[in-house]
């Protein structure tokens, strides 16, 4: 039985750029469907959910913040955004929608492919039981404890999941594997989005507030996930 081809729906309103890049991309062995608009990505999504998404910032009516948003109510996939805004704060915006990572045009295509085979490599790995333990315990709440199982790939708070995307939940995974320990934030740039060449750590600020909406009792006074101001973030389990 062959190999199935992860399939991808790219998010782009200008033709001449769509064109070449599912091209560039099905021939890195992508299974490409296409979206010239948000309302279209939406649709499609709702049809038939892909394995990774590439959205544009500006597509019109309802723009690429809008499409991740609404792709993050439903689904964890990894979104990789591709744009011309490269301000900072379209950058955390984009983010703090849920994307996983951030491109600027013009880009090269080896630069996209090389971010989506991270992000590929990311939801395939796992520890085996010598490096990864099978369940943390990282906060004990008479409301429900909130348990870490790194190999199972899920987060519970009592007996609800907690629904994390690929990328909060390595960090959350990468933070537990050094409980107490400060990771710095080009270190957490390494382990979880494995190409330190980009090396913007806000990707790792913006992740982490996200992070912290979702596991820490109270996100606006963070007791789990501490920051240790001027050296990077520590998993403190309460």
């Amino acid at each position: 039985m062959g190999r199935v081809s992860p399939r991808l729906l790219l998010v782009e309103d200008d033709d001449h750029i769509r064109t070449p890049l599912r091209w560039a991309l099905e021939d890195e062995g992508y299974e490409v469907a296409e979206a010239a608009s948000g309302e279209d990505a939406c649709r499609q999504v709702a049809a038939a959910v892909p394995d990774l998404m590439v959205v544009d910032l500006m597509l019109g009516a309802m723009d690429g913040f809008a499409v991740i948003r609404e792709v993050r109510r439903a689904h964890d996939l990894p979104i990789v955004v591709v744009s011309a805004r490269a301000d900072t704060h379209d950058i955390v915006a984009a983010l703090e929608a849920g994307a996983d990572d951030y491109v600027t045009k013009p880009f090269q295509v080896k630069e996209i492919t090389a971010r989506l085979r991270a992000l590929r490599r990311r939801a395939g790995a796992g520890g085996g039981p010598d490096e990864r333990p099978q369940e943390v315990v990282l906060d004990h709440d008479m409301a429900g404890n909130l348990v870490l199982r790194p190999e199972r790939g899920s987060v519970h708070r009592g007996d609800q999941q907690v629904h994390l995307t690929l990328t909060e939940f390595r960090l959350l995974c990468e933070l537990a594997a050094s409980t107490g320990r400060v990771l710095s934030r080009q270190a957490l740039l390494e382990r979880v989005w494995e190409h330190g060449f980009f090396g913007d750590e806000r990707l790792v600020d913006v992740h982490v507030r996200r992070l912290r909406t979702k596991v820490e009792r109270d996100p606006s006074a963070p007791r789990l996930v501490v920051t240790v101001r001027g050296l990077g973030y520590r998993l403190d389990p309460q």
